[in-house]
């Protein structure tokens, strides 16, 4: 099978990639910057630019399924010009990709599309279990931002392609994402939680991700799906494990609200959000996480 990957050199397609090529598929991706056109091994590079409308369209030859998961880091503080970068990366580059298979007039042979979402449409709550049936309404930054971005990802299914969105939770890797931050204050022993520590954190390993994005791919799954893992857990136990996972005590006190809202503005609600989310529906589909445990998944990438 011939896959097209955009965001192919962030945290989660590098590893994507990796996975795919082993498996045998042949991989095309796209990227904005032209030194990076023949970067990866074992797979072809091709030139797009969302901002200036621009695309490769040579990068959907013998294409089978698009797997869409570019979009700039919401991990920014969130300025108003940061703010836009952040919902026009996704929207702009699906609307790019929408319509530049739309000028193939059919001339390709892709028939499915598996596009990255994320748990950020589900608004936070201490009591609630989200599953993909929940009717999102925009009403913060994150849910206005995921909301426009699975509008326009219902652009490939508008084309008759078919259409796999993945709701994609706090991804763990072994450099960067969410745990590249907290490992420096853990090893020194001065990891804690953030505000009462009792927020749910819905999380998963990337190599569940990228076998799940892999998944809907080889299996066309169509619709939407929570990636996440089946166990959610409480934001002070995220702090604590990670410390068990480092061998590292764990004694210092929560961090205060106020003060995490001081340092990191808006974008605070990153780590306030309470979002306990179900990973049901994928478990029906037969997958078996190779790491459904948050001690096992943090040691396996220490």
């Amino acid at each position: 099978m011939k896959i097209l990957v955009t965001g192919a050199t962030g945290l989660v397609g590098s590893v994507l990639l990796e996975q795919a090529t082993a498996q045998g598929h042949q991989i095309h991706y796209l990227t904005t910057r032209k030194n990076q056109l023949e970067a990866i091994p074992n797979a072809k590079g091709f030139y797009w630019n969302p901002k200036q409308n621009k695309i490769d369209h040579k990068c959907f030859e013998g294409v089978d399924v698009l797997i869409h998961l570019a979009g700039a880091s919401i991990s920014q503080r969130w300025t108003r010009k940061n703010k836009k970068e952040i919902l026009d990366s996704r929207v702009e580059g699906t609307n790019l990709l929408v319509s530049a298979i739309q000028q193939l007039n059919g001339k390709h042979q892709l028939k499915q599309v598996v596009a990255a979402s994320a748990i950020g449409i589900y608004p936070s709550s201490f009591s609630a279990v989200y599953t993909e049936d929940y009717t999102p309404q925009p009403n913060s930054f994150l849910e206005e931002v995921v909301i426009a971005w699975e509008k326009a990802e219902d652009g490939f299914a508008s084309l008759g392609l078919k259409l796999c969105k993945l709701r994609i939770g706090l991804v763990l890797t072994a450099t960067g994402g969410v745990l590249g931050p907290l490992k420096i204050p853990t090893w020194f022993g001065l990891g804690a939680a953030f505000g009462n520590g009792q927020q749910t954190q819905s999380w998963i390993h990337v190599d569940d991700l990228v076998a799940i994005s892999l998944n809907a791919a080889t299996q066309q799954w169509e619709g939407i799906y929570n990636a996440v893992s089946p166990q959610a857990v409480s934001q002070k136990a995220f702090t604590k494990t990670l410390a068990k996972a480092m061998q590292r005590p764990y004694f210092m006190p929560s961090l205060p609200q106020f003060l995490i809202r001081l340092v990191m503005g808006e974008m605070s609600i990153l780590v306030f959000n309470s979002q306990n989310v179900s990973a049901t529906k994928v478990l029906q589909k037969g997958y078996q996480f190779k790491y459904p445990e948050l001690l096992t998944a943090i040691k396996s990438l220490l």
